[in-house]
């Protein structure tokens, strides 16, 4: 099943200094405003976290929801799958149903990359942070 998306802010992916790509703002973003939804198809908790193993510590794009299913972000996506983890973030996430929303915690300007904190993950801490944030704890 594939998750409609939308995306309400320009933004643009490039090159990160956090990891990999990374999505930035292509016009200043009110704070408390959603920017979009998270883009991709739904699958099993079961079958994301078989993914995540088999690839590692590679760059991964997936969610899980609430209800034993996850959003894979990595099959018909979008740019906001790009939002690299950050101890200092300037969105945050939200759940709701099958979508995974982004909010701007804070006035974002554009060309700022935008990031969020991801909260636990299936790295369970191995994977060692590089957000550069003065708040940063160090791992993922």
């Amino acid at each position: 099943m594939e998750n409609k998306f939308l995306v309400f802010y320009p933004v643009k992916t490039a090159k990160s200094k956090i990891q990999g790509k990374g999505v930035y703002a292509g016009s200043r973003i009110p704070g408390r405003k959603k920017i979009g939804s998270l883009g991709g198809t739904i699958i099993t908790k079961r079958a994301a976290r078989q993914k995540a193993k088999q690839l590692g510590n590679e760059s991964i794009a997936i969610v899980e929801l609430w209800n034993g299913m996850a959003i894979d972000a990595s099959v018909n996506g979008n740019e906001l799958r790009y939002i690299n983890h950050s101890c200092g973030p300037n969105t945050f996430m939200r759940v709701s149903g099958y979508h995974v929303e982004f909010y701007a915690l804070r006035d974002i300007e554009p060309g700022e990359e935008l990031t969020c904190n991801y909260g636990p993950t299936h790295h369970d801490g191995k994977v060692k942070c590089n957000c550069g944030s003065a708040h940063c704890i160090g791992y993922l």
